[in-house]
């Protein structure tokens, strides 16, 4: 008699016992992703596409980056465990977003790198960001464009004419490097300074410009250079 299917049962019952125990502690990166397995996948075992998972994409965030078809390159997963995958990475981004309050919680750059690198920190197209504050420190509006730094959509002009339409008291700048290294190039340097000169005529201060990786950020008013 095949007893896989109630072995299988009690490995997956001791995982989500564990969990609700003691959340994520102590679990191993292959073991979450069983775990989000397991949600689209009724008796068949997972710890085996899970490690291959973690193996293939090296390491729990990629493999939570990677898309569903390439998830189900992985032999043993397919459209519905993998879309256990993805829905745990949806929700976790949106929770991120709602968790922040950014009218209030925007006044460190840590802060302002856990609320932007949910916007830009994975994408693979450079984005530049300007936030716009009031006197009182919170923010106004946000707003995205796709582009590089030294295109149109950087220059003094478009950053702080809209401040004026807005009425800001005061911007910071971001933008991610797909690269995955946050450091500040030459180039991010000299055109933060010419924003910084730009906004002084206007009565605008420029504070921050910080650079998002997935998980990291250069800030250039940390370092200094602001």
């Amino acid at each position: 008699m095949n007893t896989t299917p109630n072995k299988n049962n009690g490995h997956r019952a001791r995982l989500r016992d564990r969990f609700l125990k003691s959340g994520l502690d102590g679990f191993l990166d292959y073991e979450i992703i069983e775990l989000l397995l397991t949600l689209g996948t009724p008796r068949k075992d997972c710890k085996q596409p899970a490690k291959e998972a973690i193996k293939k994409f090296s390491g729990l965030s990629n493999v939570l980056d990677a898309t569903i078809e390439e998830l189900q390159q992985i032999k043993g997963i397919g459209p519905s465990n993998a879309f256990g995958v993805k829905l745990f990475k949806a929700i976790s981004e949106k929770y991120a977003r709602e968790k922040i309050n950014p009218k209030n919680l925007l006044d460190s750059p840590q802060k302002i790198f856990e609320f932007l690198k949910e916007k830009i920190g994975t994408e693979k197209r450079e984005h530049f960001v300007i936030l716009y504050f009031d006197t009182r420190s919170n923010l106004i509006s946000d707003e995205i464009s796709i582009g590089t730094l030294n295109t149109s959509l950087v220059h003094p002009r478009e950053v702080f004419s809209k401040a004026v339409l807005r009425s800001a008291s005061h911007v910071v700048v971001a933008h991610n490097h797909p690269s995955g290294d946050p450091r500040p190039s030459p180039d991010d340097i000299t055109t933060t300074k010419r924003l910084i000169e730009a906004g002084k005529i206007l009565g605008i201060t420029l504070t921050d410009h910080i650079i998002i990786a997935k998980n990291s950020y250069s800030s250039l008013m940390e370092l200094g250079l602001i």
